[in-house]
C-alpha cells in the first residue's frame, strides 16, 4: 500500500518536471499529507532536484492547509497577514482591522498638489458616454496555429516596426537586406562602408569583455552582431540594460572579417521612434474621470473585502467620485481555478462561476453613472494566449451594463486614445532586462513603448498567439497607457503619455512573501480626461 502510494506521487513530481534525490527526500515526501504545496513551491522557485534539504526549504515557502485554515492563531486585528511556518507569528502588513469598522471616506493623497474640482463644469451623470474601440482582437482572431500563422506572425511585427523606422527617420541611411549585406561582406568590412540592417534579435549573452552578442534575422537570413558599449551611455541603453529576444531593432556598423567566422560589429543601435507625445483631451464641457483598477482577484482569501466597501463608501459620498464616468478593470477580475497547482488551498470561493458572480455582486455597487469597462487576465476564463478575447457570454449575462473587451484593447474615451493591457509580458521583460524589476514594473512599461511593441518574446512567460497580423505591436501611441498584474502602483509620464500601473485588491500572497515583493493595494487611480491631472486614492 505504502509502494503504491509512493508510485501515485512519484508520478505527480514527474510530471511536474521534479526529481526526488535520495532516500531522506523520499521518506519526507510520503510523510507530506499532500504534495501540491511542495510541487507549486519547487515550480516557482525553479527547483527541479528535491534533495532532503531542497524539500525542507521549499516547505518553509508555502503555509500548510492547517495554516492558512486556522485564523484563530492570528490576532483579531490583523488581516490577510501569512503566518510564519514556524513560529505561527503574522508576516506582512496590516491593511485593514478585520472587525467592524467605520467606514469613513480616506484622506486624499492625489498624485498633484490638487485635484481641482473647478475643472469639472458638469457632473459624470450629466455626459452622454463616449467610447469608441479601436482594436479588439474579440470575433477577430484568424490563427489557426499554423506554422505559416507563426512565420506571417513575424513578418508582419517586422514589416510594421521597419516602416515606423523609415519614415519616422530613425535610421541615419536607408536598410538593406540581411542577405544583400552578406553578399557584400567584404565591401562592408571597414567602418567607411558601414550599411544598416533591421531585423528580430536573438540575444545570446554578454562576453567577459563586456560586449553584447546577439544575432538579427529578417526574412532572408540570420547573422552574428556585436554590440559595444558607446561613451556616455545610460543605463537603459541595450548594451547594458539587454534586449529581448524577438525585437525588432536596426543596426549600423560593419563586418569584421578575419581568422573566426565573420561578424557585424555595431557601432550604432536604432529602436523604433518615439518621440514627444502630444495628448489629445476630452473638451471642457466633457471634463469627467476615468477610474483604473486591475487585478481584484475575488475567490481568493487575501481579496480585500472591507477596502471595496470603503471605496464603495467613498463613490456613493464624495464629490470627486461624481467626476468618475468610466471605471476600467484591467484584468484578473477572479482568481480563478486551476490556474497554478495547489490553488485551492487559497481560495475563499472554489468555483469560478461563483466567483464571476460575487465580482457582479461588488461592481453593482457602484454608482449608475458609472460605465464599467471590463479585460481579461491570465486569472481569467479565457485562453491564455494573448492577445485574449473577452471573457465569455455565458459570464457576462451576470453583468448587466459592463462592456467587455479582450486583452490588449485600444479604444478612446471622448476622444483620448487608451491602450489598456493586463500586462502578463511585464515577467518576460523582469527576466530579460537588467533594469526592469517587479517592484518597478512602469520600467517594463517604458520598455514596451520603446520597442512599440507589448509582448515580444515567442517562448518566454507569455503564451502569444500567433495572429497572422501582430496585432501586440503598438501601432498608435497612446495618451493614457495602462497596466497591471504585478501588484504593484505607478503613476506617471514617459515622453508625453500618461503611464498608469494599477493597483490591485489582494494582500501580499505566499509567493510574494516568498520573493520578498511587497504589493501596493487598494489605490484608485483617476485621470482627467480633460487636463489630464492624476489623482491616486488609498483605501488601505
Amino acid at each position: 500500500m505504502v509502494e503504491e502510494e509512493w508510485a501515485n506521487r512519484q508520478r505527480q513530481l514527474t510530471a511536474a518536471g521534479l526529481l526526488v534525490l535520495g532516500k531522506a527526500a523520499q521518506e519526507r515526501i510520503q510523510r507530506l499529507p499532500d504534495i501540491s504545496a511542495l510541487i507549486e513551491a519547487a515550480q516557482r522557485s525553479n527547483v527541479v532536484m528535491l534533495s532532503e534539504r531542497a524539500v525542507e526549504e521549499m516547505l518553509t515557502l508555502v503555509p500548510t492547509e492547517e495554516a492558512i485554515d486556522a485564523p484563530q492563531r492570528i490576532p483579531r486585528s490583523e488581516q490577510a497577514t501569512l503566518p510564519d511556518p514556524e513560529s505561527q507569528s503574522a508576516i506582512g502588513r496590516t491593511l485593514a482591522p478585520v472587525g467592524p469598522q467605520v467606514l469613513a471616506p480616506p484622506v486624499r493623497r492625489h498624485g498633484l498638489d490638487h485635484y481641482s474640482l473647478d475643472d469639472f463644469p458638469m457632473q459624470a451623470k450629466d455626459v452622454d458616454s463616449e467610447i469608441e474601440i479601436h482594436f479588439d482582437i474579440t470575433g477577430n482572431s484568424t490563427t489557426e496555429g499554423k506554422m505559416s500563422d507563426i512565420r506571417s506572425c513575424f513578418s508582419d511585427r517586422l514589416r510594421q516596426i521597419r516602416q515606423m523606422m523609415i519614415s519616422g527617420r530613425a535610421l541615419p541611411r536607408r536598410p538593406i537586406s540581411v542577405s544583400e549585406a552578406w553578399r557584400n561582406r567584404q565591401r562592408h568590412s571597414s567602418r567607411d562602408y558601414e550599411v544598416t540592417l533591421v531585423g528580430l534579435v536573438s540575444v545570446d549573452k554578454w562576453s567577459k569583455g563586456g560586449y553584447l552578442w546577439f544575432d538579427i534575422e529578417d526574412d532572408s537570413m540570420q547573422i552574428r552582431c556585436m554590440l559595444k558599449e558607446p561613451s556616455g551611455a545610460s543605463n537603459f541603453h541595450p548594451s547594458l540594460d539587454g534586449l529581448m529576444n524577438d525585437d525588432v531593432v536596426g543596426v549600423s556598423g560593419h563586418f569584421v572579417i578575419g581568422n573566426r567566422d565573420p561578424y557585424f560589429s555595431v557601432s550604432d543601435i536604432h529602436m523604433p521612434p518615439l518621440g514627444m507625445h502630444s495628448k489629445s483631451a476630452a473638451s471642457e464641457a466633457e471634463a469627467v474621470s476615468a477610474a483604473f483598477l486591475s487585478d481584484v482577484h475575488v475567490g481568493s482569501k487575501t481579496f480585500l473585502a472591507p477596502q471595496w466597501e470603503k471605496m464603495i463608501e467613498w463613490f456613493r459620498n464624495d464629490p470627486l467620485a461624481r467626476t468618475v464616468k468610466y471605471f476600467v478593470l484591467s484584468g484578473d477580475g477572479v482568481d480563478g481555478v486551476g490556474i497554478y497547482p495547489g490553488q485551492e488551498r487559497h481560495l475563499a470561493i472554489k468555483d469560478l462561476f461563483n466567483q464571476y458572480g460575487e465580482l457582479a455582486r461588488l461592481l453593482e455597487g457602484l454608482p449608475d453613472w458609472v460605465d464599467l469597462m471590463i479585460l481579461p487576465g491570465n486569472h481569467d476564463a479565457v485562453r491564455p494566449a494573448e492577445p485574449q478575447p473577452a471573457l465569455d457570454p455565458e459570464v457576462q449575462q451576470d453583468y448587466s451594463d459592463a462592456v467587455f473587451v479582450g486583452n490588449p484593447c485600444d479604444f478612446s474615451l471622448h476622444g483620448v486614445r487608451i491602450l489598456s493591457y493586463h500586462g502578463k509580458s511585464i515577467d518576460d521583460f523582469v527576466a530579460g532586462l537588467r533594469s526592469v524589476t517587479y517592484s518597478s514594473p512602469e520600467l517594463a512599461m517604458r520598455a514596451m513603448m520603446e520597442r512599440r511593441h507589448l509582448a515580444p518574446s515567442w517562448g518566454g512567460k507569455t503564451p502569444l498567439s500567433p495572429e497572422p497580423e501582430d496585432r501586440m505591436v503598438i501601432s498608435t501611441v497612446p495618451d493614457i497607457f495602462v497596466t497591471g498584474h504585478v501588484h504593484g502602483h505607478y503613476v506617471g509620464n514617459h515622453k508625453g503619455t500618461t503611464m498608469v500601473h494599477s493597483s490591485t485588491w489582494q494582500d501580499q500572497t505566499d509567493y510574494q512573501r516568498m520573493l520578498g515583493f511587497q504589493p501596493k493595494p487598494c489605490i484608485l487611480t483617476i485621470v482627467n480626461l480633460h487636463t489630464h491631472a492624476t489623482a491616486s486614492i488609498p483605501f488601505a
